[in-house]
């Protein structure tokens, strides 16, 4: 027993270690990975309260729940903890058995730091028991070296001390002394009450062993102080020992009989004869647990090796034994088996419906973009006409500005438009296709623009629109305008068409300022018809639209879900607020970016000079006469002139004629779309600008656009002011002839 206890200090300091490490790990399973390091968590909580049986109940859980995760970590762990505790309670062949185990599992993860703790704690149990102390020296050097490898200063402490306290055990006092000194500095820089103690009981031994009394009494007393100030019953425990044994030395016979009745009292509080038959009887559950657990791997290996099986005769042998062995189980379980096939054999069945049910809507949903795609494309069209000639109507005709008719027009060709686009955004949504940009704009100029395009709506209806904007809101703004317009321009629409003889009130007002975010709430107040409580809920699903006193309200119903969509985008959700009879609250909160260096440099960028006074020619290939007059009108308006011609072969035919500045390619035509005209333009050498003009989305052409070499794209129905922007983009000025 002289050597039994005297360095147990350090295998629970690598324990307590233990249950910060597999924290460091990439988890095989979150959730399990928690279960079992809890679970070793508790395990140290009860050893330090010496309840060892509690903390080997824990342990062996620990150790089940990381067989069932297959995670080699814990496992290690598991059995490195199971192997403290009975090296704790004097079971040094049993704690060495688990000690091998668990660095069986730490090599397969070649992990130095768990393997140094397990090298040190074997090495301890060799030692400390006097079971083998070359071999505990061996397995010491062999954790020293792990420690080193991972530059751990506070394990390579630890190891030197039990080396030290080795080395005194086997008399070799030079040895130990080397180590006591060079690791001086080192304890005096961690400065813990752990490891001094260790300290202070080595150079107490090392006294005794050079039979300086009063220097060893003194660190003996030392090493106790700190033992008993900080409740370490074990460390305790050790120190009365060789107290004991330092007088017995010096024969002190009374001092000796002190400290052996003290020792004597505090092992038999801390190792009850209880306590111990408990840990025999959870050494024996552990060990059925393990063999129970083999089984098990024992049956899925045999299921892999069936094959192997049948051509081997001594595969054959080992398997008959094997499944005598296993046959009172395979008998309990075949029922289980039978069920679990034919219900694999139902859920192979139903996957394989699945996955055509799966094919046949992903198909459905091609076919629908396809289709959503074709008839905005066909209805724009028309629409770009439309709209175009009656802008050319109202150009050449001042006098029919007012006219009711005209308005009647080209609202509804405006209406038509806005039915489109919404189906082409709630299909985009739907999708996932919509990104929001960063634009510089001006919130007054966006909501008068907005309150423009409704006063044909207000008037019918002879309601008031009214503006109120917070005048704390800063001029110009970055984010995406044309979302935050899509949604205003949605609930004023939808407030006017259910108000009449009243007021609509669009409302924005600075909720809050985070850096350079600028917090807005926007609200469009009614005081109309109001919406039914019961159907406040369902206002925002698609085609949803609420009878309201068999009034004949138009729309499609997809307004308010795009606007749900939309505000999604940006973060946020709507409310609403609402009573019959009394009116309609929608409110939203966006954050829009206010950085003015930022918005000069945009509006620098953004500039467009329609005051030049240069000539420029442009090629037109459009298949459309009606769209060819509104394209041409457009142009001659800005004082450029164009050619116009019918498909992609005539284009080539015109650009082998004249010179151009820039070419408004259709990519919808016969005989050669625009895309392959664009080819072979470019093979032909020419270099100037190639804007797309087209009607379908964006989003659905941008990458063939520019993957055939065109430099940009215009949708149509178009406003001239971008058609005039981009021309002014890409076309250099002419150096001036001086």
């Amino acid at each position: 027993m002289n050597r039994q206890k005297r360095g147990i200090i350090f295998i629970l300091i690598f324990f307590l270690c233990i249950s910060t490490f597999g924290q460091n790990k990439v988890p095989i399973s979150k959730i399990d990975k928690q279960e079992i390091q809890g679970l070793i968590d508790q395990a140290v909580q009860e050893f330090n309260a010496t309840r060892y049986d509690k903390a080997l109940k824990y342990s062996k859980k620990a150790l089940m729940k990381s067989f069932e995760a297959n995670d080699d970590s814990h496992i290690a762990q598991s059995y490195n903890t199971i192997g403290v505790i009975y090296d704790e309670c004097n079971e040094s062949k049993r704690a060495i058995g688990f000690y091998e185990k668990a660095l069986q599992y730490a090599k397969r993860i070649n992990n130095d730091t768990l393997n140094n703790w397990i090298y040190n704690n074997l090495g301890s149990a060799y030692y400390f028991n006097d079971i083998d102390v070359d071999k505990g020296i061996e397995n010491y050097k062999k954790a020293l070296i792990c420690a080193t490898r991972i530059k751990d200063e506070s394990q390579i402490l630890h190891i030197n001390l039990n080396l030290a306290s080795a080395h005194l055990a086997a008399n070799q006092n030079y040895k130990a002394d080397v180590i006591l000194r060079s690791i001086k500095e080192a304890v005096l820089k961690n400065n813990t009450d752990e490891i001094n103690l260790a300290y202070y009981l080595l150079l107490g031994i090392q006294n005794t062993n050079n039979h300086e009394r009063k220097k060893a009494e003194e660190y003996y007393g030392k090493a106790q102080v700190l033992a008993e100030r900080n409740n370490l019953q074990t460390n305790l425990l050790n120190i009365y020992e060789n107290r004991s044994r330092h007088y017995k030395y010096f024969e002190d016979a009374k001092n000796e009989k002190l400290y052996q009745a003290k020792y004597d009292a505090l092992y038999a509080a801390l190792y009850t004869e209880e306590k111990m038959n408990s840990l025999e009887k959870q050494a024996l559950d552990i060990e059925l647990d393990e063999y129970k657990m083999q089984l098990e791997k024992v049956e899925v290996q045999s299921v892999k090796n069936s094959k192997i099986v049948q051509t081997s005769k001594l595969v054959l042998i080992l398997f008959m034994i094997i499944v005598i062995t296993l046959l009172l189980l395979l008998l309990t379980l075949y029922k289980s088996i039978k069920t679990r096939e034919k219900l694999n054999s139902e859920l192979k069945r139903t996957n394989s419906e699945l996955s055509v049910a799966k094919e046949k809507a992903e198909a459905a949903s091609q076919l629908k973009t396809q289709f959503v795609s074709t008839i905005t494309h066909e209805l724009r069209t028309p629409l770009y006409g439309v709209i175009g000639i009656t802008n050319i109507l109202l150009d050449e005709h001042k006098e029919l500005a007012n006219s009711p008719h005209l308005n009647s027009l080209k609202f509804s060709a405006k209406y038509l438009l806005s039915l489109v686009n919404d189906i082409l955004q709630i299909n985009k949504i739907e999708d996932k296709k919509v990104v929001l940009e960063n634009l510089i704009f001006n919130l007054t100029d966006e909501i008068e623009t907005i309150r423009n395009s409704i006063e044909y709506i207000a008037q019918k209806n002879n309601n008031k629109l009214i503006i109120e904007i917070d005048t704390a809101i800063p001029e110009f703004l970055i984010g995406d305008k044309l979302r935050l317009s899509q949604i205003i321009m949605n609930l004023v629409s939808n407030s006017l068409k259910f108000t009449k003889n009243g007021e609509v009130v669009i409302s924005a007002e600075l909720d809050r300022i985070a850096d350079t975010i600028y917090y807005i709430t926007f609200k469009v107040l009614d005081d109309g018809v109001g919406i039914a409580e019961e159907h406040q809920q369902v206002i925002f699903d698609k085609f949803v639209q609420i009878e309201r006193k068999e009034e004949d309200y138009q729309g499609t119903g997809l307004g308010l879900s795009i606007v749900t969509s939309l505000i999604k985008l940006f973060n946020s959700e709507i409310h609403l607020e609402s009573e019959e009879n009394v009116g309609t609250t929608f409110s939203f909160t966006i954050g829009f970016i206010h950085d003015e260096e930022k918005s000069k440099e945009i509006i620098n960028e953004i500039e467009v000079d329609l005051s030049s006074h240069e000539t420029y020619t442009i090629l037109v290939v459009e298949d459309n006469k009606i769209n060819q007059l509104v394209t041409k009108k457009i142009i001659q308006n800005s004082n450029l002139t164009c050619t116009i011609v019918d498909d992609g072969y005539a284009a080539l035919v015109a650009l082998e004629r004249e010179h151009f500045d820039i070419l408004l390619m259709d990519i919808n035509m016969p005989l050669i779309n625009g895309f392959d005209t664009t080819r072979k333009i470019r093979e032909k050498g020419y270099t100037m600008p190639i804007i797309a003009l087209t009607a379908f989305d964006k989003q659905e052409v941008s990458e063939e656009v520019f993957a055939c070499g065109m430099n940009d794209i215009l949708i149509k129905p178009f406003e001239p002011t971008k058609l005039y922007q981009i021309i002014s983009n890409h076309i250099p000025k002419k150096e001036s002839d001086g």
